[in-house]
């Protein structure tokens, strides 16, 4: 079986290529990425010489380059390439608009014309926007705060409605907010663990009290493997940890294991459109067999994710 993983390079999708190769003897994985800033071969530089493993470097707006690739034998899609980041959505919201909407959908025609078996459309729990009490359903209204948020909403009711329409083989996830390994450090937990440990401020946007549930990246990854091979088409499913924490108290965590003191916390104007609580109910998801282990011992996960960049100075220390 090939997989086609686009968005490969970047945090999350570098993840699911390491989880995919060490679990599964029998499966080829095509990385297809533009390589943006966010992008980073270095994330998956142990596996660049297996067999199994092929890299394009293209963009998913680029149609041809993306039924070329399709064309050659792909079985399944599982598409992580989108822009991501919320500050740069507010500031300047086109490239959203092209990656996350017309990047889909260039992605969803290839994969109609060339008779894709599965396709998986990676989301985000920001689509539901803000909620003060309980969590989100599957079924529940979109409400996108930021352009960022709006885009992927966008996306997911586009692959929605090809199953609809063409009764194609697409399914949705919808993750809370990820940690660990490789995540580039423009996110709220790698840029605070940096700037910690140069002894730089750490800019918090208003009074902190913002609420996030974490999720540990390779509990996401198996989440969306057990999507991959057991979810229904034309459903959505939600993956969460129930790690409730406000980001004053993720960001007192991480001075805690760095031992610096909180007098580096600086509040900052709160950011434009920011959602109070995002809160997902996974329920759905747990009735296939999945249930998040690493992300429960919280503690220890964000242990080991601070010392993952402590010791991979490397990595970092010329991503600005």
């Amino acid at each position: 079986m090939k997989v086609m993983v686009t968005g490969g390079a970047g945090f999350i999708g570098s993840n699911f290529i390491h989880y995919i190769l060490e679990r599964y003897d029998d499966i080829e994985v095509v990385n297809y990425d533009k390589l943006t800033y966010a992008g980073n071969l270095e994330n998956l530089r142990d596996i660049e010489n297996d067999s199994r493993y092929t890299f394009v470097k293209g963009d998913i707006c680029d149609g041809s380059l993306v039924e070329k690739v399709v064309q050659e034998s792909v079985d399944q899609i599982v598409n992580f390439a989108a822009e991501s980041h919320v500050d740069r959505s507010i500031t300047g919201p086109e490239p959203f608009i092209r990656t996350d909407i017309f990047g889909t959908f260039t992605l969803l025609e290839a994969c109609r014309k060339f008779d894709v078996k599965r396709y998986i459309q990676i989301s985000t729990d920001e689509v539901y926007g803000s909620i003060d009490k309980g969590s989100f359903k599957e079924t529940d209204s979109l409400n996108p705060s930021s352009p960022y948020s709006s885009s992927k909403a966008s996306a997911d009711l586009l692959a929605n409605s090809y199953f609809i329409t063409y009764g194609f083989p697409v399914s949705i996830t919808r993750s809370s907010n990820n940690f660990g390994p490789y995540q580039y450090p423009e996110k709220l937990i790698p840029l605070f663990i940096i700037k910690a440990m140069r002894d730089e401020s750490l800019p918090l946007y208003g009074d902190g009290l913002n609420v996030r549930d974490w999720l540990y990246v390779e509990d996401n990854c198996i989440a969306i493997d057990i999507v991959r091979q057991k979810g229904e088409n034309g459903e959505i499913y939600n993956i969460g940890a129930d790690n409730e924490r406000t980001n004053v108290e993720i960001t007192n965590i991480i001075l805690n294991e760095l031992g610096k003191p909180d007098s580096l916390i600086e509040h900052v104007k709160d950011r434009l459109g920011h959602d109070r609580r995002y809160s997902i109910d996974s329920e759905k998801i747990k009735q296939l067999g999945w249930a998040p282990t690493k992300s429960q011992d919280f503690e220890t996960s964000m242990r080991e994710t601070v010392q993952w960049y402590v010791s991979n100075e490397w990595w970092w220390k010329d991503k600005k």
